[in-house]
């Protein structure tokens, strides 16, 4: 038999895999899967896009970070973005290496990216329904809790959000 170790990668994760194959009948078969994780704070996280159009970056948005290397990878506790109206402030954070997490990949299914809106509640988008009854699952909720995928900037700003220490997935799925 002939085997082969093939190495991909891409959005940050790297993935080898092996397989060998029958001289005799070149029937294929793996022998192995493994998923190489990079650098959590450089690489990709997925996350939903539904496509549609956002305005320019100009809505000041100050994101507080309680435990910045968890998120970011740095010390940097404090950072200054410019949103545009229609994104999401867990689009903004992610898009900019602020890694809040999203286990439900930012479809409000979950309670994961569960923020504090400091400063600029008017100037997000009205809490849904949907998202009331999901940040009731998240621990530490005040009156100014949110989620930070249904957060979509609708004003001028300026916009404040706190994102809580403890708030990391506690259990994630390891490839088998």
């Amino acid at each position: 038999m002939n085997s082969a170790l093939v190495s991909e990668s891409g959005s940050g994760l790297d993935a080898e895999y092996g397989a060998s194959a029958s001289p005799r009948t070149g029937a294929v078969r793996a022998i192995g899967f493994r998923i190489l994780v990079g650098n959590p704070y450089t690489s990709a996280m997925h996350m939903k896009r539904d496509g549609h159009e956002h305005g320019p970056p100009v809505v000041a948005v100050r994101f507080l970070l309680e435990d910045p290397e968890g998120l970011t990878g740095t010390d940097r506790m404090e950072w200054e973005l410019l949103g545009g109206e229609g994104e999401s402030l867990l689009e903004l954070a992610i898009d900019h290496g602020i890694n809040i997490e999203h286990a439900c990949g930012g479809v409000c299914a979950c309670s994961t990216c569960h923020i504090y809106v400091e400063t600029g509640t008017n100037e997000v988008a009205e809490a849904s329904e949907a998202e009331e009854d999901r940040v009731e699952e998240a621990p530490g909720i005040q009156r100014n809790s949110r989620l930070a995928c249904q957060c979509e900037i609708t004003g001028k700003g300026p916009i404040v959000v706190r994102v809580p220490a403890w708030n990391r997935n506690a259990v994630k799925e390891i490839p088998h």
